[in-house]
């Protein structure tokens, strides 16, 4: 342990050496993103796509499938709930298996897995669960590896706009979802998401590795080439490449990490910025809110048949416009601050709404009350709490802690998710008003967290943000 505590100190030191200047004139490798970077950024994002195909597909499927197949409402809630199964299973051994085979050879084996659901669904019941587990463990793998591979490819200036396309891709798959399937049977729609897996499969086989997976393995050769690939062939990698190689020399002294290690003093901070970001994400009860975003309207007075396209919409939109073009010149922090922020006023909204309905009060503004505040709340996960917290998993965590920890946040991501979902409908039964004043209350306390705990990370490199917290 004396070693490990010496290497540690060693990277304490390198922070004032790993810090480059703002406008230093020696980082011209990193001053925009290489056709090759544009290229290995969509295929990954394919992932993300399918990911949120999966996510979307059951909702309008529904009572197509139930009427086909016969199945009751709790063979359905199976077929729904498994996809969190198979997720939470997927989280826990996505780090490692990344780490094992690369981040991209853990996209193209999971592209396969997710196809194999897309081509079985169609068999009836029972694979139709078989296939939703699977569909469950490779959204797990993907959710953690898609964005990790995204953020080591990057260039710091850009690589907090290209890691929220991960959030884009995902919310447009989930968009199609219901787009797609208000015209075609949920067979058909199944057969969707096997275009996408195509070209994730595919697409890897023409863009590199990540060059700091690269080198953590040892490959030293395949390494550079990647990093040159990844930033032109004029640019100079040198820097680039020296800081890299030295971080990670240092860090290879350390002891091979566990869980245990992930409670240590020295990593403990990072685990905490990345399992409480994650667990607010979940816990302002946004799956409450977006699962069952049509009862909340016919709750307070307002039925549309059409609620779930038009949150999708506004998740696309304000992904692309807000977090996509916004996080590399506002930062990190401020977009989840005013995130955190919109989500508690939209909660209040909501809240009162019922509040005002339950007791007979202002009834003609009620409607008007659920739908701005569902819109407000959507529109504000959508610019900040909905994305940024996987850039920031992406960028925090040191190489050698990369695997236990992103599978951990990914696992408390997932568990997170499952129990709102779960808890949403009791909460509504106990009183609809109080619901969306405790999400409030969550919501308080998320901005507190972030206030005192969550770095910024905006342009700096990953080894200079690691640096910096430990």
């Amino acid at each position: 342990m004396a070693r490990g505590e010496d290497d540690m100190e060693k990277v304490k030191d390198k922070s004032e050496p790993l810090l480059l200047p703002e406008n230093g004139s020696d980082v011209s490798e990193e001053e925009g993103a290489s056709w090759m970077v544009c290229l290995s950024t969509f295929i990954a994002v394919c992932g993300s796509y399918e990911f949120g195909t999966c996510v979307g597909y059951s909702a309008p499927t529904q009572f197509g499938i139930m009427e086909e197949l016969n199945l009751s409402y709790s063979q359905f809630s199976v077929f729904g709930s498994i996809l969190n199964v198979g997720a939470v299973l997927g989280a826990i051994t996505s780090g490692k298996i990344s780490d094992f085979i690369g981040r991209k050879g853990c996209m193209l084996a999971f592209s396969i897995v997710i196809l194999i659901f897309c081509l079985i669904i169609n068999k009836g019941d029972v694979p139709l669960d078989f296939g939703r587990f699977l569909t469950g463990y490779g959204c797990g793998t993907l959710s953690y590896v898609v964005p990790v591979f995204i953020a080591e490819i990057s260039p710091r200036k850009l690589r907090g706009a290209l890691a929220t396309l991960n959030q884009l891709f995902l919310v447009i798959g989930l968009a199609s979802m219901f787009l797609i399937g208000a015209a075609v049977n949920w067979r058909t729609l199944a057969l969707t998401g096997v275009a996408p897996c195509v070209v994730l499969f595919f697409g890897t086989w023409f863009i590199p590795e990540s060059p700091r997976w690269l080198e953590m393995v040892g490959r030293h050769r395949d390494f550079e080439i990647a990093l040159q690939k990844l930033r032109g062939p004029n640019a100079n990698i040198a820097r680039e490449a020296d800081e890299i190689k030295e971080y990670l020399a240092t860090i290879a002294h350390l002891p091979k990490t566990t869980l245990r290690d992930l409670i240590d003093k020295k990593n403990i901070r990072f685990v905490i910025v990345g399992v409480g970001l994650m667990f607010f994400q979940q816990f302002v009860g946004i799956n409450g809110v977006i699962f069952y975003a049509q009862q909340i309207f016919v709750s307070a007075g307002y039925n549309s048949d059409r609620i779930y396209i038009l949150y999708s919409i506004e998740q696309v939109i304000l992904t692309a416009l807000g977090a996509t073009l916004l996080i590399d010149r506002l930062g990190r922090r401020p977009l989840l601050m005013a995130s955190a922020v919109g989500m508690l006023i939209g909660c209040l909204l909501i809240g009162n709404s019922f509040l005002l309905k339950a007791h007979g009060l202002a009834v003609d503004i009620i409607p008007a009350l659920a739908v701005s505040g569902v819109l407000i709340y959507i529109g504000s996960f959508s610019i900040g709490m909905g994305a940024i917290p996987w850039v920031i998993m992406s960028e925090i965590f040191p190489i050698n802690l990369k695997g236990t920890a992103g599978g951990l946040v990914t696992v408390v991501n997932w568990l997170s998710s499952w129990f709102v979902s779960l808890t949403f409908n009791f909460l509504m039964i106990w009183s609809p008003h109080g619901a969306f004043y405790v999400y409030g209350g969550v919501c308080v306390l998320a901005i507190i967290f972030i206030a005192k705990l969550v770095p910024e990370t905006k342009g700096k490199t990953l080894e200079e943000i690691q640096a910096v917290m430990m």
